[in-house]
């Protein structure tokens, strides 16, 4: 199917599911669910964290979009949305892969920029069409990614309710729709460490969700975030030989982003042994207290080697997702990603109590950010976003 007519449809079909989405939720459908949602996560390259869920009920009346009093800072995201034709998608259309760049259709190279939510599980209330505009209109960015976690705690593979996870997933890429804005389905292993271990669930995911999702344009596959603490290439390799078709017996061409070893910075074991598909994309992901020019000098060489190389995870602090910004490095990281036109999304969109959570712990708004309710992570790089991220 031509994806330029399947955007049009999608589009339309996202529009009614949002009304009636909009409705349900105002009678009160959604707040069992989401209440009952909490957890905690620890890994090598994430944060330790106890998430509270999230009380929808009580969240109500705490958008601060309105015309400010005076004296009072002028609310993010308050900027008028223009046509669906201005917006990333409607300019940009369908994405692939050309040699180490993403391009649009036109063929000319461009860039992801973003945020990535933090475990749907355990943050729903980030999963919002007015959040994800406030992302779009005030910080510029143009997409999003959705870390849906598979093995901690409520996670989609040890406990957590699917039908519900995959539902908050399906708001998110339609909220995105509606934006026209890319969105990342990011299969977020970490505490399994080997994306085999929930292979079957994986083909599972990824075959019900390229099904649905087959017409539209702005959706990439991330299929395993952080492989480690063993995980080999081979292995990696074996996985993602298995999971890309499926996905491409639905959607042909759409992009898919591959984990590395190693918390995905042993990009250089894909250079040397690529998997044979195309509009493939590597993921490299840096935290700025831990990774430096090392890592910097491999991307590089990575990329000018001609591998296609996609930051889906980056933060300001250190590998634990806590402890300081180290801005110095992080500027280092923003002009290499500017240099070879890298596509990037920075961790999190949450007000976890954490260094790398781009929201303070007390905000309890859910959109339209003021200035004072960011963390320091989160004023610098919505300023960064804000400038291209130069």
């Amino acid at each position: 199917m031509d994806r330029r007519k399947g955007r049009i449809k999608a589009a339309s079909a996202v529009f009614l599911a949002a009304v009636m989405t909009a409705a349900l939720w105002g009678a009160g459908g959604g707040s069992a669910w989401a209440a009952s949602i909490s957890g905690k996560t620890s890994g090598p390259g994430q944060p330790s964290v106890t998430g509270d869920g999230w009380d929808w009920e009580s969240s109500r009346g705490q958008s601060q979009t309105a015309a400010p009093e005076d004296g009072q800072p002028v609310p993010l995201g308050s900027s008028p949305a223009d046509g669906y034709e201005s917006t990333p998608v409607g300019a940009h259309g369908a994405l692939r892969v050309q040699g180490s760049h993403l391009v649009d259709a036109k063929g000319e190279n461009y860039r992801l920029m973003g945020m990535s939510t933090h475990g749907l599980a355990w943050f729903p209330q980030y999963v919002n069409k007015e959040a994800f505009r406030t992302l779009r209109d005030d910080w510029n960015t143009n997409c999003v990614r959705l870390a849906l976690y598979t093995d901690e705690y409520n996670g989609y593979c040890s406990g957590g309710n699917k039908e519900e996870l995959k539902h908050l997933v399906d708001q998110g890429v339609s909220y995105a729709t509606e934006l026209g804005m890319y969105v990342i389905v990011d299969w977020h292993v970490l505490n399994d460490r080997d994306p085999n271990v929930h292979k079957d669930e994986a083909l599972a995911f990824f075959g019900e969700m390229a099904e649905k999702w087959k017409d539209y344009d702005n959706v990439i596959y991330e299929i395993c975030n952080e492989p480690n603490s063993g995980a080999t290439w081979e292995g990696i390799k074996s996985y993602a030989n298995q999971v890309i078709p499926v996905i491409r017996s639905h959607d042909s061409d759409a992009v898919v982003i591959v984990g590395t070893p190693t918390w995905s910075q042993d990009i250089h074991q894909a250079l040397a042994s690529p998997l044979e598909f195309d509009n493939v994309m590597y993921a490299l992901h840096f935290y700025a207290g831990t990774h430096t020019d090392w890592l910097r000098d491999r991307c590089a060489e990575c990329v000018e080697k001609g591998l296609p190389v996609f930051v889906s995870e980056f933060g300001m602090c250190d590998a634990s997702g806590s402890g300081g910004n180290n801005f110095d490095q992080a500027s280092k990281w923003m002009e290499l990603m500017r240099r070879y036109d890298l596509s990037c999304c920075c961790w999190n969109l949450a007000n976890k109590n954490e260094t790398s959570s781009v929201i303070k712990p007390e905000c309890p708004k859910t959109e339209g950010w003021w200035e004072e309710d960011l963390s320091e992570s989160g004023r610098w790089i919505r300023d960064r976003f804000r400038g291209g991220l130069q």
